[in-house]
């Protein structure tokens, strides 16, 4: 059973088809995972397994009958705890908001509807706004590769449950890269889908009850392969699947590689690690090119001036009144060289005017044109998803925090958001895969971005990148590989 743990999920999915095994044993084999690593990864936060249970027998008892059932029967899953599931307890790592929602996320009942046994929660950072996962109600998840270091954020606890072998698809959601970074940190896979492309009703923040889904946010796939990303969203998301948009060889693929960029610093081993796959494309047929897309710098001030907004939304109205007081400050603080990587330069855009935010979403609306004209003569493009490898935990106050890069060189913490801002700012696709390691050992992704709506175009090339120079592979360090 171990063995099929290890599988990705659409081998679980044959298994269980085959009657190899029942929908009841295989989720009693992950729960005992769950349970064998729980005080060494503390992945998972929320049970109910004797509702999944009782689940997962009727699907046995479906399935011994011959009746027709949905594409995800039998197979146990966990959700980001910031998710509603029904009857399961959700907080986005806050007490004030823990609750038991009689409803699940909109993705999550499409989930359901496709016969997933939901089983467990993953656990996350405070108000999902971190790149470490953990807070005061379930404490810190850590990294199955090396547990001192963290799995990342805001999917960190969904990202380290696939890692180790204790779910094999996940729901989670990206607005600073919270899908794609934990994917990076702990070697799985992801999938920002275009904005819009998957319901986000049901998933706090915003604060329960709203109705708008927020500017930049989206829920996506998380997995151990590329067809599983491409199995899920195609259940999760609005609509039906579009046809395949990219060739599935890699010979004559077109791929921009941006490597090159002053605003955004990058670990050299990082770096080295994407070159390197770079060149692999190149070997393997593919028309490569490296490329500056757009100004980091311009980007990252435009980007900053759209989430940070977003962000501040959820702010005890005490906090949002004492950062609008200090709005001159921060101004003035921009103008003596405070770049946009400073702390306090990012907090104090909580409370953006709606002029500054019309001007960034025209920058947003310019940089989105140009890279639409960039795609019609690229397939896809290739960059770095976060500036280092797993980083080990740092619980300070986010000013105090700094990254220190292989060659002892340290950056600013918010430099966590440079890479996925052009994804992110423009709404489009980005598909998150595993491409090595640096020479501690620590996974190393890259994100492939397409243009808008050409979520099956960079999920294609992912499958084709993963079947030529191969995918997951699990981590020594919890004995799950």
């Amino acid at each position: 059973m171990s063995d099929l743990l290890s599988l990705d999920a659409t081998a679980q999915l044959q298994a269980l088809e085959s009657r190899r095994v029942g929908a009841v044993e295989l989720l009693e084999a992950s729960v005992a995972r769950f349970r064998a690593g729980h005080a060494k990864i503390n992945a998972v936060t929320a049970v109910d397994i004797e509702k999944a249970r009782t689940r997962a027998q009727m699907i046995d008892d479906f399935r011994a009958k011959g009746e027709a059932l949905g594409a995800l029967a039998g197979l146990p899953m966990t959700i980001k705890d910031s998710l509603d599931v029904e009857g399961m307890p959700a907080s986005s790592g806050i007490e004030a908001l823990l609750r038991r929602s009689a409803n699940d996320a909109v993705a999550v009942a499409k989930a359901r509807a496709a016969g997933a046994v939901i089983w467990g929660k993953t656990n996350l950072p405070v108000m999902t706004a971190d790149w470490q996962s953990y807070n005061a109600l379930y404490g810190t998840s850590n990294n199955p590769w090396d547990l001192s270091r963290t799995p990342g954020g805001s999917s960190g606890g969904a990202a380290a449950a696939l890692a180790a072998g204790i779910t094999a698809l996940e729901i989670g959601s990206d607005i600073g890269g919270s899908l794609r970074v934990p994917a990076s940190f702990c070697g799985v896979f992801s999938h920002k889908p275009t904005y819009g492309l998957v319901p986000q009703r049901g998933q706090v923040p915003p604060m329960p009850g709203a109705h708008a889904e927020a500017d930049l946010n989206v829920v996506g796939p998380m997995a151990r392969s590329a067809r599983d990303l491409r199995l899920l969203l195609s259940l999760i998301q609005d609509g039906p699947m579009a046809a395949r948009a990219a060739p599935a060889e890699i010979r004559g693929l077109k791929v921009g590689v941006w490597l090159e960029e002053p605003a955004f610093p990058l670990d050299p081993q990082v770096g080295e690690a994407v070159a390197a796959f770079a060149q692999g494309l190149a070997g393997a047929g593919a028309v490569v090119e490296a490329l500056r897309p757009i100004d980091g710098a311009v980007l990252l001030d435009a980007y900053l001036n759209l989430l940070m907004p977003v962000m501040g939304r959820t702010l005890p109205p005490t906090q949002r009144r004492a950062f609008e007081r200090l709005r001159g400050p921060a101004k003035l603080a921009r103008a003596l060289g405070a770049g946009p990587a400073s702390w306090a330069s990012q907090v104090l855009r909580y409370t953006v005017t709606h002029d500054e935010w019309l001007d960034a979403n025209e920058t947003r609306a310019r940089i989105g044109d140009q890279m639409k004209t960039l795609f019609e003569r690229l397939d896809v493009l290739i960059a770095p998803i976060a500036p280092v490898a797993a980083f080990p935990h740092d619980h300070r106050p986010f000013n105090k925090r700094t990254l220190t890069m292989s060659n002892g060189r340290k950056i600013p913490y918010a430099a966590m958001l440079n890479w996925i801002a052009l994804a992110t700012a423009c709404g489009l696709p980005a598909t998150a895969i595993p491409i090595g390691a640096d020479k501690a050992g620590l996974p190393i992704g890259v994100q492939i971005i397409g243009p808008k709506g050409g979520d099956a175009r960079t999920l294609a090339v992912a499958q084709a990148f993963e079947e030529a120079f191969g995918g997951f592979v699990g981590p020594r360090v919890t004995g799950n590989g």
